[in-house]
Parts: structure tokens; sequence; C-alpha cells
């Protein structure tokens, strides 16, 4: 016989209780206490909010699939966007058992970043600007700043300060665009590069480079009509910037910088995302304004797994029941999400009126980010699926290794970006490589800037 501990409504009462006192994160335990000693997340959370039985009233389980058929079963852990497209779009998604070991839900490098910060007592805070700073008011040297965030602003915080949670992330991304009516319409090969200049794991300064925070360099190489094209953002240290945007372009052969709304535009023809839409803090967390929390409840997400072992160059499964735009995916239950928002108080041309983040308060990665139009309608999201990168190969037991070579390697896994309003979806995956483009784990850091991260880097590939 099983004997609950908790009655069934235990872990929502908590949970609720912590918005209404600004608590952090934990229920049983604080999340601190429970990374510090590398214990299992069931000692932070009741087994009720990692139950999807439970949260469904015995409706659903492990192993099964939502589709339109159970959906409103589910329909109060999912967000909007997931809902709208299994009720209307063929969408389906499988369940798997919920991640309770805490590593699986970081880059080793970064979870161990935060495990030091935790043994010495090292604190963030904010200044009095606004930007992230140490208890002495030193720039923010690695880790998740606030590992139980109890603001709006601190959640934003802890996506924007490291976005891949590495100190440099080089992917190879395969692309395509789907129209309304389900056809392929554009396919796309590109290179996205993150370089942390601060905020880094080794606490240190990259090249000296003390007023920057990172620099993001999207390369496309493939198909023939954009090949050559890239983009650089330098991100400032103060958050209150917007960063400065460069770009060349093959047909103009030369480097010109983009006006600020360039960021709620397509880079590139068929695609239904936005420079600010990536890791949800796609653009500095003060340009955006109005953070809250709206509520914190157990959902469902795709926070571990869905790392595509089964294909040699890490490609997902197209759907083989529904509509075969989307990727087979498999979600789980989470059981703190934070559901938060903010504003585009910075960009008074945004075609954005807000955007709803659903962010694990395990890790403070977001797994879904919805975008309102200006009239407040649903307008899109933007669905990212992480994992350790384990499994398949020959024998079934594949590790791709990370920086250290010793541990697995983390990350995005795949992303899909669904437009609500006209009803195309662009879907990518992280492939180990595409088209005159490779994913590494283990950089050179030197080599990734100079041959990504300048205005001379943008030309020596334009013209390669």
């Amino acid at each position: 016989m099983h004997i609950r501990k908790y009655d069934l409504n235990f872990g929502r009462r908590e949970l609720l209780k912590g918005i209404a006192c600004g608590a952090g994160t934990g229920v049983l335990m604080p999340i601190e206490k429970v990374m510090a000693k590398d214990m299992p997340l069931t000692n932070a959370y009741p087994d009720e909010l990692y139950s999807i039985e439970d949260q469904t009233k015995g409706k659903i389980s492990v192993g099964d699939y939502i589709t339109k058929a159970n959906v409103e079963d589910a329909k109060h852990i999912l967000d909007p966007s997931m809902y709208d497209q299994i009720k209307n779009a063929g969408r389906r998604i499988k369940i798997k058992a919920p991640t309770t070991d805490m590593r699986k839900l970081f880059n080793h490098a970064y979870y161990e970043a935060m495990q030091r910060n935790i043994a010495e007592g090292r604190t963030a805070k904010f200044n009095a600007d606004g930007n992230v700073v140490d208890a002495q008011g030193n720039p923010w040297g690695g880790g998740v700043p606030f590992i139980s965030p109890k603001t709006g602003v601190e959640v934003w915080a802890n996506m924007a300060m490291s976005w891949g949670r590495a100190d440099a992330n080089t992917y190879a991304i395969k692309q395509w665009d789907f129209g309304a009516d389900g056809k392929l319409e554009y396919q796309y090969d590109f290179q996205w590069v993150e370089l942390q200049m601060q905020a880094r794991t080794d606490r240190k300064v990259f090249r000296g480079y003390d007023k920057e925070l990172r620099r993001q360099t999207v390369y496309f190489s493939n198909s023939a009509d954009v090949r050559g094209t890239s983009f650089l953002s330098n991100w400032s240290v103060d958050q209150r910037q917007i960063p400065d945007l460069y770009g060349y372009l093959p047909e103009f052969r030369r480097v010109r910088q983009f006006p600020a709304n360039q960021r709620f535009e397509p880079l590139i023809p068929g695609a239904t995302w936005f420079l600010t839409d990536p890791w949800a803090a796609g653009d500095p967390f003060l340009t955006w304004g109005n953070h809250k929390i709206i509520e914190r409840k157990p959902m469902l997400i795709a926070c571990s797994g869905n790392f595509s072992g089964t294909d040699d160059n890490w490609k997902p499964k197209e759907q083989e029941v529904g509509n075969p735009i989307f990727w087979e995916s498999e979600y789980e239950m989470a059981p703190d999400i934070i559901v938060t928002e903010c504003e585009p108080v910075g960009f008074p041309r945004s075609p954005v009126s807000k955007k709803r983040v659903y962010v694990d308060a395990r890790n403070s990665v977001p797994c879904g980010c919805v975008r309102y139009d200006r009239q407040g309608k649903l307008w899109a999201n933007f669905e990212m699926a992480f994992g350790q990168f384990v499994g398949g190969g020959k024998d079934g037991k594949r590790v791709v290794m990370s920086a250290d070579g010793k541990t697995p390697a983390w990350s995005w896994t795949y992303v899909m970006i669904y437009d609500h309003q006209n009803k195309r979806l662009s879907r990518t995956h992280h492939a180990k490589k595409g088209v005159g483009t490779e994913s590494l784990f283990q950089i050179d850091e030197d080599w990734l800037f100079e041959t990504y991260c300048t205005q001379q880097a943008l030309q020596s590939l334009g013209r390669a």
C-alpha cells in the first residue's frame, strides 16, 4: 500500500504560499541545500508535483500520449500554445518519467560553478543601475545568480546572464519552415555561436572585454540564396543597453549596422522566429520592463531527454501519427514552473505587447516562451527541449562528451516555433553537422572569437 505523506494538494498550496511571501525555490527543502549535497530533487518537492497521474486524476499516465482526444485532461498543466497545437494542429506529445537527478538538468561545469558559489556563500544582487553584481559590487562571475528567484526581474536575470549555460557554445542548426498547408517552403543550415565575455564559470573576463557580457553570431551556410549571410550581436554588461547588431549581406559585400527593430523581424525568409525569441531573454533583461511572476505550478515540459540517439546527425523523428511537421517529442512533469511576464518598454515600435515565459525553477531554464501581438492575442511560441546527449550509436550507449571530455554534454536538442495566427511552423534541431557547420562542445575560445565573433570574421565568412 502506498501511504501518502502529504495530501494531494500540499505541493500546490506551498507553491502558492511561496508567491505570497516572496519565498524562493523548493517546498520541502531549499533547492540550494539539495544542490550542495547532490541530493535527489524529491527532497525539494513532494511526489504529487511529479506525478502526471495525480495531476490528471488518473486520466493520463507515464507512457501515454496526449492528443486531441485527451488534451482537456491536461490543459491546466500545458502552456496555451502547446494546448492549441494539440487541440487544433495535429500535435501530440508522449509522457515520460520525471527527472529527479539535478545534474541531468545542467551543463556539468555550470552546475559545479553553482555548487562552488553555494559553498563559498557567494550571492548576487542588483546594483543601482539594476545590473547583476556580487555582494561586493563586482560583476557577476558565473552560475545562476539567483538560485531561488523571488521576483520577476530575478527570473529574467537568471535567463539572460548565460544563455546556453556554458562559457562558449557553437551549434550546427538545421531548420525547416512549413506553410499553413503543411508544405515545406524553406530549408536552412546555420551556425549559432555564443561566447561569454563575463558571467563565466571560470570567473574570468575573456580577453579583457570588461564592458561586454557576450558576443553572439548567426552564420547562414545554406541554402544558396542566403549563403554567407551573418549577424553579430555585441551585448553590453549594462543590461539597459540594446546590443549593437551588425550584419554581412553577400549582395552588398560589406558589414552594416542594423537598427534595434531588426530584433523583431525574421533574419531570413520563411522563419517564424525573431532575434528577440531565442532563450526567451533574447534581449537584455532591462530593455524589457514590468517583470512579474504570474504564478508557480507543476507543468509538463520537455526538460530532459529528447536527444535523438537513433540518428547519426541527431535529427529527431517526425510525428508518426498526426501532423508530421512536428517533431515527435517527450514531455514530463516538472514540479515547479515559474510563469513570468514582461513588456518591451525599451522597444516602442515592437510588434510584441508582452512575453509570457515558463521557467523551470530548478535550473532557471525557459521551457516555453509565448509572445503576444499588440492586441494581446496569442501570436507564437518558442519551444525548447533540453537534455543530456546520451543514447544511440551502434551499441545504444553513445555519449557525446562535454567540454571536460569526461561528463555527458547537456544542451538544447530541438526548437519549434509555431505561429498561431498564420499556422506556419519553423522547426530546428541541434545537429552534429550541417552544410559547412559543426557542433562543438570542446572549443578553442580564441579560435571561436577570431572565426565568428568580430566584424572582420563576418566578412571572411561571407566571402569564403
